[in-house]
């Protein structure tokens, strides 16, 4: 992969639940598969897996493509606070000033449902 230009973020969801408390603050449940995951991730435009089936790749988008392609950040609020929202966003316009970057209350998924606490958003 050194050969392409692209920043890769991989990470092992069947253990996310063990380290996130320690770099968000908050518990989450243990996700129930690869879709659980990709279901909960922070944007709808990054909620997106892709797996190679035969000669072929299968897509799972849960919220579609269209924000990935239009360049916009909607939130997903399912897992996520405004405050997590807000700092990827900002560091996201600073990246790539063309993204149209929505408010919270523009996003989709209602907050907490993953959640294992219930301290306030």
């Amino acid at each position: 992969m050194a050969d392409l230009s692209l920043d890769l973020d991989v990470k092992n969801q069947a253990r996310v639940h063990v380290w996130y408390p320690n770099r968000f603050g908050y518990r989450i449940r243990p996700y129930q598969s690869t879709e659980d995951a990709i279901g909960t991730w922070p944007t709808t435009a990054t909620a997106i897996g892709v797996r190679p089936r035969g000669h072929q790749v299968e897509v799972y988008a849960p919220f579609g493509t269209e924000d990935l392609f239009n360049l916009v950040v909607r939130p997903n609020r399912v897992q996520i606070t405004p405050a997590i929202y807000g700092a990827k966003v900002t560091r996201w316009l600073a990246r790539w000033p063309s993204l149209v970057a929505l408010t919270w209350e523009e996003g989709v998924g209602c907050s907490g449902i993953r959640r294992l606490d219930t301290a306030p958003r």
